[in-house]
């Protein structure tokens, strides 16, 4: 059964525009969750653009399952292993990215991630790391101890919303045998960003794609739908496509 979770990043980033109180993310998060997806995502930055660590506390005493996107940083690592989120997400960081911009290096980043992985291991978290579809840093992800991997479809939604077809198929392709690869090794297999209303169906005939975290879609559509009814619509198209 392929699994959705739902990034509430972006309700965080309105709130911080006025630097107020509302919209509140994890009053967003039970409306996610009362629509049916699996758990949710949050990604601590290091310059704390929207979420805050107030946030990530209160989305660990409320929600049933934490996903917490997180950069290596020492800071971050420490607030993570105080919050003990179900699943921590390792992604690459630069402050003057909007978005995080293609996979963690895990060869460059190998010896850290270790350490990093094992810290989490012994607070029982689960460990992805989100990578380029490339068999080189799955392989560094499974001698690092990840969990799981998260295959970063950032460059096939691009290529899907330009009509590039040619382009966005080889992508896909690479998904595709790095998801084959992956589940070899015995890595479970995730995958996100970019992904969409749209571009999600060919990603969903992807068999060992077992969980999509999708965010910016979700709460552009649930501006006109309302919240409640973009998550759900999500839900029925991934359980639809599986």
């Amino acid at each position: 059964m392929k699994k959705l979770g739902v990034n509430v990043d972006h309700v965080a980033t309105l709130r911080q525009a006025r630097r107020g109180m509302f919209p509140v993310p994890v009053v967003a998060a039970g409306i996610c969750e009362i629509a049916g997806c699996d758990s949710i995502v949050c990604h601590l930055r290091e310059d704390r653009r929207h979420i805050q660590d107030r946030d990530v506390y209160q989305l660990k005493n409320t929600v049933k399952t934490l996903n917490l996107e997180m950069a290596m940083s020492d800071e971050i690592i420490e607030i993570a292993l105080k919050v003990v989120p179900a699943q921590v997400t390792l992604v690459p960081e630069k402050r003057e990215e909007l978005t995080t911009e293609g996979g963690l290096d895990v060869l460059k980043n190998k010896t850290k991630l270790k350490e990093t992985v094992k810290l989490f291991h012994d607070r029982n978290i689960v460990v992805s790391t989100f990578i380029e579809p490339e068999f080189e840093q799955i392989d560094a992800s499974r001698e690092a101890g990840a969990d799981a991997i998260e295959i970063h479809t950032g460059r096939y939604a691009e290529y899907f919303e330009a009509n590039q077809e040619e382009n966005w198929q080889k992508e896909l392709d690479r998904i595709l045998k790095s998801a084959e690869y992956a589940m070899s090794t015995g890595l479970k297999v995730h995958a996100g960003h970019g992904l969409d209303y749209k571009n999600i169906f060919p990603v969903l005939k992807v068999p060992q794609i077992e969980e999509f975290n999708i965010g910016y879609s979700i709460i552009c559509k649930a501006l006109f739908t309302g919240l409640y009814e973009a998550v759900q619509e999500m839900v029925r198209l991934i359980k639809k496509g599986q």
